[in-house]
């Protein structure tokens, strides 16, 4: 049986909105990497930035974040806070690319030219997985622990908005719905999971 996803999605009626996006299995339970791109309103001049630093370490032999939202033509750094040795590849259609072994308290770095997601992996360690989104939207977020989402600064619109997610049933794992999203009043779509 799918599980289902839930996204919410309200703005703040005061000082700069903010579309607030909480995602849910269809237990209830929060979904923590669904990623939430909004495109840029008609008129928009928002450059493609984020608060968060384009950097994907690798500790515990895990990818952190497991899930990075970054703008199309970034340079991304890799580095290793692990006592082990990575080499990091993808062999996704945006980026298809290898980076040789490299140790602890090194980095190395890897430019993103082409939207979409990127799978990553390490050729020594099989279980890391990661994932890269490369984005031409300065409206995305990507859910945390809780499921929670933050799109700052996005004004009331009906959008064609972009879900994804590693699980999501669809084509890349994503899919795109309208939603019309106003002050104080949640918009809801609902995504399916692997």
């Amino acid at each position: 049986m799918p599980l289902g996803l839930l996204c919410l999605i309200g703005v703040s009626a005061t000082g700069p909105q903010q579309g607030v996006v909480q995602v849910f299995d269809q237990r209830g339970l929060p979904v923590e990497g669904a990623v939430i791109e909004v495109p840029a309103p008609p008129g928009s001049t928002r450059a493609v930035v984020f608060p968060w630093r384009n950097a994907m370490a690798q500790r515990n032999q895990t990818f952190v974040p497991g899930t990075l939202i970054v703008p199309q033509g970034s340079t991304v750094a890799f580095p290793n806070l692990d006592t082990v040795r990575h080499s990091i590849y993808s062999f996704s259609r945006p980026a298809r690319f290898q980076i040789d072994l490299y140790g602890r308290d090194q980095t190395r770095s890897q430019r993103f030219p082409i939207t979409g997601t990127v799978a990553l992996g390490c050729n020594i360690h099989d279980k890391m997985r990661g994932y890269i989104r490369v984005t031409d939207t300065p409206y995305a977020a990507a859910t945390d622990l809780n499921g929670r989402g933050l799109i700052d600064g996005l004004p009331s619109g009906t959008y064609r908005v972009t879900v994804w997610h590693p699980r999501l049933r669809g084509s890349g794992n994503e899919t795109v719905q309208t939603l019309t999203i106003a002050p104080g009043t949640p918009a809801r779509l609902t995504i399916e999971l692997r």
